[in-house]
């Protein structure tokens, strides 16, 4: 048994494999019938070592000759699971497809290339995509022509690769988050070799800016940055998107200053750890408040970010924030437990009291700022009273908004080997008793805004009602109301009528139209 084989031994049966052909650092097997192509497998020891190699940025990315037509006449769909930062891959992913000469369609039985683009980060998110892989199963019978890939954060995880090799041996295609620039070389390999291709780097690769990416409405995302080093105990993101690597700032700025002139309306900087961003240069000193003071001068209507640290968010930042014009009054600042004995467990790096702190740091210098959070409860061990300092946290800082989950061990990292005696029902009451919590401040926060007068963009038609348009405030609260379609990826004032818990109803202050996307 060869090192490749070995490292797939526990996961899949290689007794029957045979090598068929090696080249270039890719190993070709015949395994049940089947020709798989081994380039790189995932692989959490590798993915945990944080080497001081030098991140280069390639500047001359381009799609090989044979590849850059090998789209025309065939149709492609992509569907995303997960966070922005997978949002902003899959932009990336169509406009490699496109540049290849793909059109997309909502239509899967008309599609010549399915794409998963994956969320690792809880459990229920990888049994979703499981659960896809086998309703996709009869397409792939129908026309077995089809290319079926999985790619994202699953793809980064030991098991799920085995797993898709024994139970789904009719996906084409296994890549990961690092190299997604190479899709247009393993699609030829799926496509021309008629194999399965895996290509899943554990260790990072290089920054690869001029990327084509398709872009769609009036706000755009850019990444700052990749990876996150912070290695929480119950977090698997380290090991799927590797060390933290930002990218240089002549480059983010050129990228906002061309999203400005193209008309966009919003942008969010993306990153695991946004203010993280530039620890990792060693000849620069320029960090993520510096970042958004210079993106502070750019004539684009609105700018966010996510996500923060707490550990990372400095007094700079907070200083630059403070003056507001594009930069919104709304924070994304999560906390994950108001208990000091669970964050020390949880490898959070902050204790409340310095939460708190940072809290009280940021409304000193913007009064109106909106905070929003993650929270996770359940987490191994907590007991009944380290509950309720999560509880009584919410209460002290009044978030307006949360993200809030029952802990879901991910196999590979620290927590998941923890004890965890809490009874199922124990976690969903704490978790019931957390929302009503929050939304009791909620609605509190929305209240405070009845009949303000606010600026809103205008993002799309209501998903309940098509008569209805749906916006966010500078502070991200939703907002509906009356209006005519022109209005959407404008930025127009509206009359607060109605707060309710989730949402705001307004009324259109008609001669308001301040900006057109």
């Amino acid at each position: 048994m060869d090192k490749e084989q070995k490292d797939f031994s526990k996961y899949f049966d290689f007794s029957d494999a045979k090598i068929v052909a090696e080249a270039e650092g890719k190993t070709t097997y015949r395994i049940k019938g089947r020709n798989v192509q081994i380039n790189s497998r995932p692989t959490y020891k590798e993915g945990k070592r944080r080497g001081k190699e030098a991140v280069e940025v390639h500047y001359d990315f381009d799609i090989p000759e044979p590849m850059r037509k090998a789209g025309e006449g065939k149709l492609y769909h992509l569907t995303t699971y997960g966070c922005q930062m997978n949002e902003h891959d899959s932009e990336t992913m169509r406009g490699l497809l496109e540049a290849m000469g793909y059109q997309p369609t909502e239509d899967r039985r008309e599609a010549d290339l399915i794409l998963l683009n994956t969320c690792a980060i809880r459990e229920n998110a990888e049994d979703r995509v499981f659960g896809e892989l086998g309703h996709l199963k009869h397409l792939k019978t129908e026309k077995p022509s089809l290319l079926l890939g999985v790619c994202g954060c699953m793809s980064q995880e030991e098991a799920v690769v085995g797993r898709i090799m024994k139970t789904y041996p009719f996906v084409d295609l296994i890549f990961g988050t690092h190299n997604i620039h190479r899709l247009p070389e393993l699609l030829r390999d799926a496509m021309f070799n008629k194999e399965l291709v895996i290509e899943v780097w554990s260790m990072e690769g290089d920054i690869i800016e001029n990327l084509p990416k398709k872009r769609e409405g009036v706000k755009a995302w850019v990444n700052i940055m990749y990876g996150c080093d912070k290695f929480c105990t119950y977090c698997i993101v380290p090991y799927t998107r590797g060390k933290e690597r930002s990218r240089r700032p002549e480059d983010i700025l050129a990228e906002v200053r061309d999203l400005a002139r193209k008309g966009f309306q919003e942008i969010t900087l993306l990153g695991q750890n946004v203010n993280a961003y530039g620890k990792d240069f060693e000849d620069l000193d320029y960090r993520f408040g510096d970042l958004m003071d210079d993106i502070h001068k750019i004539d684009v209507p609105r700018v966010r970010f996510m996500t923060s640290h707490p550990r990372d968010f400095d007094d700079h930042l907070i200083e630059v924030l403070a003056k507001k014009g594009n930069l919104m009054e709304h924070i994304h600042l999560p906390v994950q437990s108001g208990s000091s004995d669970v964050l020390k467990k949880m490898s959070r790096k902050y204790n409340r009291e310095q939460y708190l702190e940072l809290v009280r740091k940021i409304r000193a210098a913007i009064p109106d700022v909106v905070l929003s959070t993650d929270i996770i409860v359940g987490f191994p061990g907590e007991t009944d009273e380290q509950f309720e300092d999560t509880l009584s946290l919410v209460r002290e800082v009044g978030f307006d908004s949360a993200y809030t989950f029952i802990y879901s061990p991910r196999a590979g990292t620290p927590a998941a080997g923890m004890e965890d005696t809490i009874p199922e029902e124990t976690k969903k009451e704490r978790l019931y008793r957390l929302n009503d919590t929050l939304n009791e401040f909620s609605r509190i926060g929305n209240e405070r805004m009845k009949d303000q007068v606010v600026e809103v963009l205008v993002e799309g038609e209501s998903k309940m009602n098509p008569d209805i348009l749906s916006a966010r405030t500078r502070s991200n609260k939703l907002v509906h109301f009356a209006g005519p379609k022109e209005l959407i990826g404008k930025l127009v004032t509206v009359h607060i009528t109605d707060p309710q818990t989730w949402l705001l109803k307004a009324e259109l202050i008609e001669e308001a139209v301040l900006r057109h996307a």
